[in-house]
């Protein structure tokens, strides 16, 4: 299978089989830490989804520690600032990487720090003093909820709420992490585990080492199963909805092990019009993207059945290797990270539930978007994770995803790898019968000779009528000459 990264803006020429890193650079600006023009803080500022898609006030009650996240990417650089100490674990499964899976490579080499970045980034200290910036930060919270039956309250008490919920926000985004500076991630005190893999493109090609990415997926699963990863982050996607059948035992085997499994969906921006796999395996929580204005992205997202819910997608920063910032980039990469961190938060906050729950909880909890119900845009609709975390609800063991019935890869090989119709089985042998009765051939009759007359009476009919009409005949000529004589007669004697 080749495969290959897609840039934001540019559509490249894709086959079926291609595998893409679900991610768009859009111009994207790249700020030093502690530079003269923008400091961390100014990315921190930047993070609008932490405050409008309930992220700080999930915080109230977990920032996801104990749990391990799998970054299943490019690789990520663990020495960044806002990564230190927060890479416990990696491989390389490409061979063309380091062996902690901590140095980027393939088309897109700081894809993976970025991901990794948005899940469990701990921000850090400024080099030097900053005064708190003036400015606001651009997601506004909504007001808090009055009791029923109370009077509304008059525009100074509403704007001083939402001033003061601002604030709080603000405060809360400075206090997450070590410090006030640089990206912090929606699960902060998580863990990650950095795998990489090799996914080429124009400019790299193939895998110099030759690994495939049909061997590179499955691998990278196993080895983030085995190593106490309960959940998987993909940014990455293929542009076909199907996938090979190496990787369904990998798939397989997570699910038999309880991890929760986050794909992002595609962008059309990159050629993926549709969902492609691994978004489209069952049990893989689909992420779609949205817009900074929390409405579908047009660019930085796609569409399918397989999309479970939707995140922010556009106008994101994250963190780049060598210590570098990315202040503007686009795609369901970024999306996918946003909701493994609140599936880190579920699974920090209530252990005991299992993977199908986890992610019940972020669907059952998700704000309805679009068409009434789930569709193929926003699916169950757009990510709450306040609501995911803190909400009182009873959650179903059954997985509540599952595009066309099909709700896990259990069922799925059961009834597409295995459920081939079998062949008839052979007849069984008919119930002995008692023998029927001997019939006897039967007589075939002969002709009898014809018996000779007993007497000559026939033969003297015969004969006796043939000589009588003889006689008739012959008297009955001589009559007619002796008339024609007689008459030949009269006529010489008148004639004398």
């Amino acid at each position: 299978m080749t495969v290959r990264p897609v840039p934001s803006g540019a559509l490249i020429p894709r086959s079926i089989a291609a595998v893409v890193l679900a991610v768009g650079l859009a111009a994207g600006v790249i700020i030093p830490v502690g530079g003269a023009a923008a400091h961390g803080g100014e990315i921190r500022e930047r993070e609008y989804w932490l405050e409008d898609y309930g992220i700080t006030e999930a915080w109230e009650d977990t920032k996801g520690a104990g749990v391990t996240v799998a970054v299943i990417d490019s690789g990520v650089d663990g020495s960044h600032p806002d990564l230190e100490g927060v890479v416990t674990g990696g491989t390389d499964v490409s061979g063309a990487g380091a062996p902690n899976g901590q140095r980027g490579i393939g088309e897109v080499p700081e894809h993976g720090t970025l991901v990794a970045s948005l899940i469990a980034g701990r921000g850090h200290e400024p080099e030097e003093p900053q005064p708190s910036p003036s400015a606001t930060p651009s997601g506004t919270a909504s007001p808090s909820a009055k009791p029923s039956g109370s009077a509304p309250p008059s525009s100074a008490e509403a704007e001083a709420s939402a001033e003061a919920s601002a604030k709080a926000g603000e405060s809360a985004v400075k206090a997450a992490g070590r410090g006030p500076d640089g990206v912090v991630g929606v699960a902060p005190e998580s863990e990650l585990l950095a795998v990489s893999l090799w996914i080429g493109g124009e400019s790299t090609g193939a895998n110099p080492a030759g690994v495939s990415i049909d061997e590179q997926i499955p691998n990278a699963v196993r080895w983030a199963v085995d190593n106490g990863a309960s959940v998987i982050n993909m940014s990455l996607g293929s542009t076909s909805p199907t996938w090979p059948e190496s990787w369904d035992e990998a798939f397989l085997y997570a699910e038999q092990n309880d991890v929760v499994i986050v794909a992002a969906a595609g962008n059309r921006a990159g050629g993926s019009v549709q969902v492609g796999a691994p978004a489209t395996m069952p049990g893989v929580l689909a992420v779609g993207g949205l817009d900074a204005e929390g409405a579908a992205s047009r660019e930085s997202s796609s569409e399918g059945i397989s999309i479970g819910i939707a995140a922010p997608a556009e106008n994101l920063v994250g963190a780049l290797p060598g210590g570098l910032y990315a202040s503007k980039w686009s795609g369901t990469s970024g999306a996918a990270p946003l909701v493994s961190g609140v599936a880190a938060l579920i699974r920090a906050k209530y252990p005991d539930l299992t993977a199908p729950q986890v992610i019940n909880r972020i669907i059952m909890t998700a704000r309805d978007a679009g068409i009434p119900g789930k569709d193929t845009i926003y699916g169950h609709g757009i990510l709450d994770a306040a609501a995911a975390v803190n909400a009182d609800l009873t959650v179903p063991e059954e997985l509540l995803l599952g595009a066309g019935g099909v709700v896990s890869m259990a069922q799925y090989i059961e009834t597409y790898r295995r459920g081939e119709v079998p062949p008839p089985p052979p007849p069984e042998p008919a119930p002995a019968e008692e023998p029927l009765p001997d019939i006897p051939e039967p007589t075939v009759p002969a002709a009898a000779e014809r018996a000779s007359a007993a007497t000559s009476l026939p033969v003297f009919i015969v004969f006796g009528f043939g000589g009588l009409i003889l006689c008739i005949l012959l008297g009955g000529t001589y009559q007619v000459i002796r008339v024609y004589r007689q008459g030949g007669a009269e006529t010489d004697g008148d004639n004398s």
